[in-house]
């Protein structure tokens, strides 16, 4: 069973995307940046960025009855090589544990205001929720 979950960000309608897509077991995350979606800021440095990108991440996959925790795969775009230092830190409190094959990659962003978007991908074991049921 396929089912599109959204941020309720307008872009994801302009660019014809979901934040995420959920295929059986599997939940693929769109790349995600540090907007807060419900206020549509975004902070200047990249590390609360980050933050914030792995809040809305959680978001879409709690929505998939995913965790973090079932994050097998994920990329690192970033368009400031100075900005990965920074973040790391982050990205090692959120995936210490979890240790998924990662990638990392310096290139531009579609904002300039963007100082990092990730890609997950996430294998649920257990049963997904239906659309408008709860894990």
């Amino acid at each position: 069973m396929r089912r599109l979950i959204s941020s309720g960000s307008a872009f994801e309608a302009a660019a014809g995307y979901s934040r995420a897509v959920v295929d059986g077991e599997w939940v693929f995350v769109a790349g995600t940046t540090g907007f807060d979606y419900t206020q549509m800021t975004i902070a200047d440095n990249a590390a609360e960025q980050a933050r914030q990108a792995l809040r809305n991440i959680e978001a879409a996959l709690a929505e998939a009855g995913a965790t973090l925790a079932d994050i097998v795969r994920v990329r690192y775009y970033l368009p400031d090589p100075a900005d990965w230092p920074r973040t790391v830190p982050i990205l090692g409190e959120v995936f210490g544990t979890i240790r998924p094959a990662a990638t990392a990659l310096i290139c531009g962003l579609v904002d300039p205001r963007m100082r990092i978007e990730i890609e997950v991908t996430a294998r649920h074991r257990g049963q997904i929720p239906a659309a408008g049921q709860t894990a």
